[in-house]
């Protein structure tokens, strides 16, 4: 029998001998939500923790980006659950406008139908009918990675009472003369038909045109480009700097506008940047945001050219033409009439293009709804710089300053039938009639109710409070209202965390939504790029969480979640997590096994040795760096910090260690045992929140009680020992620098050697069978030959190698390795030795050549250290 098997006691049957993810996840998951772990109740005198989902829409599924999100919003709320908060992690989903309803045209599209077959409120039912279908896609996803979110307060933007909170506040804003309707340019989809949101514009490199055309004749020419020559049908005016004396005799004359019978004029406008192209620009207003602008300034006519198809309206030969169509052909009526003067293809620059059918967005002219933000955007940046709003990080301060100090009215309304429906009625003689909640719209002929619904983000900025019940008082809003922490990416801060904030302060009295924004980064692949189908990067998560377990996932994003930085994520790395996993699995079972135990006190600290107060030390330690981590919302550093704590220094060290103690049973053996008990009790714990199931199963079996979701927050208990981690240290010096040597020498890890430990000049001398143990040494026979003599860190550790190793073929591969080294240095000595070579290399060149330097001398240093070590040949 071996050593292991005499000591060990038959394996506990609650612990399998490998852990089996897929058959552990589902079960645990639904016992915790069967037992109300995640509700919240608002009766609780318990301290409030809320944090409000970032709804996904309903049309989708979770990609890699939410599992990032979810398991940082996860770890926070199961920390917290267990510090003893009400914790309430709000759950829901958002109506995605016109995604929504591009996905059920398109159904439609397959039966040969439209939405216009069906009419509006068919159409409106058809949408419900697939949300109820498909819109448990998601809820079945946030299952599978484990987040923990009160179910029974699952939400809808557009449910009865998230809708009755958008009437309410619409119709507040209406009041307070904050929302208005008026003709502006706007991001218009040709394909979808509606108002698109800047959030919904993808800007990409598109290959272009770029063509300069004559206006005017003679001495009153000037010279414009475009990208898009068919809008010069609607140009209304040339512009030039006030300042640019080539033009100044023109200013205030009318030129001719090629293709047409009309004049316009030469204005003189600022915005205009005399030392760009030909200093002089097309003007149309109705088709272009800056030359709206220049319009107002001028008062230019606006003239629209194309309808909501992007079809030219004008009448003449262009006149039915689609606007790429009539690009090439108004090109070409130029070009014969002797009005371009340069083209040039193909022309790379940026376009807009709307992001749920990539179609390319068409600057427009249109009537729509607006919220007037200027009086919400300023209390929205006074709450941060206040105090009453952390931003986290705080490098991120500045991004949201310059976005809501400098905000345009937001446009609100979209031309979609699936939607909150604006609460305005029209008369017939032109009344407009705002109408809440509790109000009866008018009635009688010629009156009807607006047409457009509201942007997605209007809803959406209601979701802190309305899914709490305002406008009602409800108890949940009092216990639950503000939120503790907005955790989402940075790129919508200016989008819906922006309008959270305005909407909250505006409904709530001056409380803002929450009172920090946790701001993170954007999942990207191992290369850095960012994830999408199109670059056939895109994971989906449930594929690794099949093959790895969600454990795995979990850990590897918390493991790349630094505050505001991108996180690339890789699936060697996944692989790595679910290393981890079978490590805490395997570790844990091990020292069930072998005596681990949380029964009883824990022993004074005058009955422990030196590597049981140092273990605990190190507990402690780590309890109070991860503590103040969460608090800086460091999950990266924190994932190390746990990573390296339970691997490295518990199950890597301290398991080591105590081995021998275990093999020897006894007093110490049981004071061991209960130590490690506590080790992996608190470890187990503080594990909990970023990977749940392995540690509900172990900690559950480990201690017998109902579930670590449930248990205490680990506390610092103050228990500190700088003496033994000294020791300790010191014992892993030893340990470190003779694996090593091993290592170099081409032994396994496992592969015992005869050895002879001097520790009489170290504190060590009560750990050499700990030592022994480690560094796989059994004791020196009679026939004990010194081979090798290793000083190390004040021990003399000396190892028998006949037979072990090939002497004469190690020393010859030795020589060669430090012969390379010898050379490798002089070539570096002889390159930083050359002045000339020196004053023209990049400082960075110069660097590397020092790098290599170093590293050779250091190799000079040990491969001579390792050749005096081996015995004579």
């Amino acid at each position: 029998m071996t050593e292991n098997s005499q000591a060990q006691p038959a394996a506990n049957p609650e612990l399998p001998t490998q852990y089996a993810p897929a058959e552990v996840e589902g079960k645990l998951y639904e016992r915790w939500v069967e037992r109300g772990y995640f509700e919240a109740d608002e009766k609780s005198d318990k301290p409030p923790y809320t944090i409000v989902i970032p709804p996904p829409n309903v049309t989708g599924s979770l990609h890699l980006g939410h599992a990032f999100e979810h398991t940082i919003i996860d770890a926070l709320t199961r920390r917290k659950r267990m510090q003893g908060y009400e914790t309430l992690w709000q759950p829901g989903m958002d109506h995605a406008g016109i995604a929504t309803q591009n996905v059920v045209e398109r159904e439609l599209g397959k039966e040969g139908k439209s939405r216009h077959d069906l009419g509006r409120e068919a159409f409106v039912e058809r949408v419900w009918q697939w949300k109820e279908e498909s819109g448990g896609q998601i809820s079945g996803q946030m299952r599978r990675l484990g987040d923990g979110v009160a179910w029974s307060r699952e939400r809808f933007t557009m449910d009865e009472g998230l809708s009755e909170a958008v009437q309410t506040i619409f119709k507040r804003l209406f009041d307070d003369g904050l929302i208005y309707r008026a003709e502006r340019i706007i991001n218009w989809c040709p394909r979808c038909l509606t108002a698109i949101s800047d959030i919904e514009v993808e800007y990409q490199d598109d290959d272009g045109e770029l063509v300069s055309i004559k206006y005017g004749d003679g001495d009153e020419t000037l010279v414009v480009a475009t990208t898009r020559a068919e809008t010069m049908l609607g140009d209304t005016a040339v512009a030039v700097h006030p300042d640019d004396e080539r033009y100044a005799h023109l200013v205030g004359r009318r030129i001719k506008l090629p293709l047409t019978d009309r004049t316009i004029p030469v204005v003189a406008d600022t915005h205009v940047d005399p030392e760009f192209g030909t200093g002089a620009v097309k003007v149309t207003p109705a088709h272009d945001p800056n030359d709206f602008e220049i319009g107002r300034r001028h008062d230019l006519p606006n003239i629209t050219v194309m309808d909501e198809r992007a079809v030219i309206t004008v009448p003449g030969p262009f006149q039915g033409l689609d606007r790429y169509e009539a690009r090439s052909t108004i090109v070409a009526a130029l070009r014969a009439d002797g009005r371009i003067v340069a083209e040039k293809r193909p022309y790379v620059h940026s376009v807009g293009h709307c992001s749920r059918c990539k179609t390319t967005v068409e600057p427009r002219l249109s009537l729509q709804w607006w919220v007037k933000v200027a009086p919400l955007a300023k209390e929205a940046g006074d709450a941060v710089r206040d105090g009453r709003v952390t931003i986290h990080p705080k490098e991120m301060e500045p991004r949201y300053f310059g976005w809501v100090d400098n905000l345009n009215d937001w446009c609100i309304s979209r031309q979609l039938w699936w939607g909150h429906r604006i609460p305005v009625w029209h008369g017939p003689d032109g009344e407009t009639v705002c109408v809440g909640p509790d109000e009866e719209p008018p009635t009688g002929e010629g009156w009807h109710q607006d047409t457009d619904v509201l942007d997605t983000w209007f809803s959406s900025g209601l979701w802190p409070f309305s899914t709490l019940g305002w406008p009602e008082q409800t108890p949940s809003l009092e216990k639950f209202y503000p939120n503790s922490v907005l955790v989402t990416g940075y790129d919508i801060l200016f989008f819906w965390v922006a309008r959270m904030m305005m909407f909250g302060l505006y409904a709530m009295d001056g409380t803002p939504p929450f009172h920090t924004i946790a701001l993170h980064g954007m999942v990207r692949d191992q290369f850095g790029k960012k994830m999408s189908k199109s670059y056939g990067n895109a994971v989906n998560p449930l594929d690794w969480m099949d093959t790895y377990g969600s454990d795995a996932v979990r850990f590897t994003l918390a493991r790349g979640a630094n505050p505001g930085v991108d996180v690339p994520i890789g699936e060697d790395w996944v692989q790595g997590s679910r290393n981890f996993a079978n490590k805490i699995w395997n570790a844990t079972r091990f020292a069930m096994m072998n005596g681990a135990t949380v029964e009883g006190p824990l022993p004074d600290a005058s009955q422990m040795s030196a590597t049981d107060r140092w273990i605990l030390s190190r507990l402690n330690e780590t309890v109070a760096q991860v503590d103040a981590l969460y608090e800086d919302y460091q999950f990266a550093k924190l994932s190390d910090a746990l990573f390296h704590f339970a691997w490295d220094e518990v199950f890597d060290w301290y398991v080591e260690l105590s081995k021998t103690t275990f093999f020897a049973g006894g007093e110490q053996a049981k004071v061991s045992g209960r130590v490690l008990g506590e080790v992996l009790d608190v470890t187990l714990r503080l594990l909990h929140p970023i990977v749940p199931f392995v540690t509900e199963t172990l900690w559950t079996t480990l201690t017998g009680k109902e579930s670590v979701v449930v248990a205490d927050w680990p506390a610092d208990s103050g228990f500190r020992d700088e003496a033994a981690e000294r020791e300790i240290e010191h014992l892993q010096q030893v340990v470190t620098e003779v694996r090593r040597f091993r290592a170099d020498q081409g032994l396994q890890s496992g592969q015992k050697v005869p050895g002879r430990l001097d520790l009489s000049a170290t504190p060590l001398a009560a750990h050499e069978a700990a030592i022994r143990q480690v560094l796989r040494l059994h004791a020196a026979g009679d026939d004990f030959h010194a081979t090798a003599t290793l000083p190390v860190a004040g021990a003399t550790v000396e190892l028998d190698l006949s037979g072990t190793i090939d002497v004469k073929a190690e020393r010859k591969r030795l020589t060669k390795d430090r012969d390379a080294a010898e050379k490798e240095k002089q070539q570096a000595v002889a390159k930083l030795g050359n002045e000339a070579f020196l004053a023209k290399a990049p400082d960075n060149v110069v660097d590397k050549i020092r790098g290599r330097l170093s590293k050779a001398e250091a190799d000079i240093e040990r491969i001579t250290a390792q050749l005096a070590a081996l015995p004579e040949s």
